[in-house]
């Protein structure tokens, strides 16, 4: 009996295994065809290439023992042959080989089978044997093992515990060998040949990833790996949202408001997991959800559809989703600068997004957007952190676009755009992220203490300014600052006149000072004109207001109070800070207003 093989029985151990048991005399041809197609596998590091040429490797040797004569017949593959060899070029050539060597074909690729029965080809096609409830690797996993650490030459190793919290483990003393591996590799390609529940996500020269069910899998082997590598990754829990005890004030914002959510944390804190209970929430809520991911490995419901890279671009995918219209998209894993750009494209166009990023601190995960997109978008693409570490939500930020002097600037004019990031629970403000020069700082804000100098200066402050107000109010703003808020009768006396007190004050005490009434009181509006008189602003009233105290404001903000003279004016210095403010809101033509 003759019989040529075709690259799938070869890879899959099939052949091997027939000629074990061959008690009648046969002969193997094996296609040239076959040979170089897993030859051009190999050189370019694909598993089932080095598969399939140790397994002709193995058989040669079974021959060998049992007097089994081995040839190669049939044509090489052509250029043109190889870059259609996806199109079944290659296999035609092997039906080819076997209906002219008069042999029969032997193949575990049903449509290989059908295509052969058709153009009249003896064959006999071999279903899978593999049972994919009971694969070998699995026999390393019990209850408690997050991933099996497999390697050539070295003992099996697991991660035990739970994500943040767990230990690598020693399997068994004796290291695993090549061969063991190579049938564990074999075993798990031809899974996702069969398996409907399996994907290969990446296809590289050294290394392959697939999804098969709840494993995650990547195989390295040389030159890309120093070694023959298995890695295996499963979740061990699937978790609800509630079981994360999140506040109702926290529900509530994803209910509502939360449209752009970074989950961030380091790896192996419980991220995905949260992803997915996220992703379930919402679908909960009647939403419809769909996620980005390479690989995917999340753990969610059929009514979840699932995503990968459209011909290995996400942004391709992209393109798509904005066809389906999700109200929600959760993006697993944002780590490539294409993927931040994809992430906010699509929550710009309208997209609910919950992207899952890697970092060590909560501020980590939106630095990487600086840089990748405008900073003044960043607020409208992400409005929430969730950090993740130990498998628990440590901290919830919020992010808000604000224009103001950003904190530790004292001058007015420095009043900039500014990215406030505030603890979500307590409002507390954790981080600015604003323009300074040329450059995007993000500049953490420690949380104010009194300490004794501090003290000491405000007490200083209340000692002066009591003897003008008894129940003076001192707020230490900064080192360099602070603001005395007083009854509005006695503000002309702490200002004096064209300023002079405030300024001896400041000179004295060596802070600048800001003076505000305690309860401020618009009273009515009066009307005026304003004027210059050498290094004076003036201020003119109607006589009949002589005597009577004014407040003058900016716009809605307060700026001082004083008494209107007899003459019916008030004197401003404009090298006073005051006489800086009023000359500015000049030039920018804001209203200047005043109350008695």
């Amino acid at each position: 009996m003759r019989i040529c093989p075709d690259t799938s029985v070869i890879i899959h151990g099939q052949l091997r295994k027939e000629i074990e048991k061959a008690e009648e005399k046969i002969e193997i041809v094996i296609p040239l065809a076959a040979l170089d197609e897993l030859q051009a596998q190999a050189s370019k590091g694909r598993e089932i290439g080095f598969i399939g040429l140790e397994e002709i490797k193995k058989i040669k040797d079974i021959a060998k023992q049992k007097n089994i004569e081995i040839t190669f017949a049939g044509e090489r593959p052509s250029l043109e042959d190889i870059k259609l060899a996806k199109s079944g070029r290659i296999d035609a050539l092997i039906r080819e080989t076997a209906k002219q060597e008069n042999a029969i074909l032997y193949t575990c690729d049903y449509v290989q089978a059908l295509v052969a029965e058709a153009e009249g080809v003896a064959v006999k096609y071999f279903p899978p044997e593999i049972d994919l409830s009971k694969l070998k690797f699995e026999k390393f996993f019990d209850s408690e093992t997050l991933s099996v650490h497999l390697k050539s030459k070295v003992p099996p190793y697991a991660k035990k515990g739970k994500p943040g919290n767990w230990k690598l483990v020693k399997l068994r003393e004796e290291p695993i060998s090549e061969e063991e591996l190579n049938e564990i590799i074999r075993e798990i390609t031809e899974a996702v040949r069969i398996s409907e529940e399996a994907t290969i996500e990446i296809n590289r020269s050294g290394a392959l990833v697939v999804q098969l069910s709840q494993y995650r899998i990547a195989i390295t082997r040389p030159p890309f790996s120093d070694g023959l590598e298995v890695t295996i990754v499963r979740p061990i829990v699937k978790l609800r949202l509630e079981d994360y005890k999140v506040s109702e004030k926290l529900i509530k914002r994803l209910k509502e408001k939360a449209e752009g959510i970074l989950i961030a944390g380091p790896p192996g804190s419980g991220k995905t997991t949260l992803a997915s209970s996220i992703a379930e929430f919402y679908r909960s809520l009647g939403k419809i959800v769909k996620t980005l991911e390479s690989p995917r490995d999340l753990q969610v419901s059929d009514e979840i559809t699932q995503y990968a890279p459209l011909e290995g671009d996400f942004e391709k995918t992209a393109d798509i989703l904005l066809l389906v219209r999700p109200d929600y998209t959760i993006f697993d894993e944002v780590r490539k600068s294409k993927d931040f750009k994809v992430f906010a494209d699509l929550r710009l166009a309208g997209v609910g997004m919950v992207g899952v990023v890697h970092a060590n601190e909560p501020i980590d995960a939106i630095q990487r957007f600086i840089g990748k997109i405008e900073l003044g978008v960043i607020p409208h693409v992400v409005d929430t952190i969730i950090f993740v570490k130990d498998g628990e939500i440590k901290e919830v930020y919020e992010l808000k676009l604000v224009v103001k002097v950003p904190s530790g600037m004292t001058e007015a004019d420095l009043a900039r755009p500014v990215i406030e990031v505030r603890d979500f629970e307590t409002k507390e403000l954790k981080y600015e992220i604003y323009t300074y020069g040329e450059e995007n700082v993000v500049v953490p804000i420690t949380k104010k203490e009194a300490n004794a100098i501090e003290e000491l200066a405000k007490q200083r402050l209340l000692q002066e300014f009591k003897r003008f107000d008894r129940y003076v109010e001192v707020e230490i703003v900064s080192p360099n600052k602070a603001i005395i808020r007083v009854d509005n009768k006695v503000i002309p006396k702490v200002i004096g006149k064209e300023g002079k007190m405030i300024s001896y004050l400041e000179k004295k005490l060596g802070i600048s000072l800001s003076v505000e009434p305690k309860i401020p009181a618009l009273g009515r509006e009066i009307k005026f004109e304003m004027g210059e008189k050498g290094n004076s602003l003036e201020f003119k009233f109607s006589k009949e207001h002589a005597g009577k105290i004014a407040s003058i404001y900016i716009d809605k903000d307060f700026l001082f109070s004083a008494t209107i003279g007899k003459e019916g004016r008030i004197k401003v210095t404009k090298s006073s800070e005051i006489g800086k403010r009023l000359l500015e809101a000049i030039c920018s033509k804001k209203p200047i207003k005043v109350f008695i």
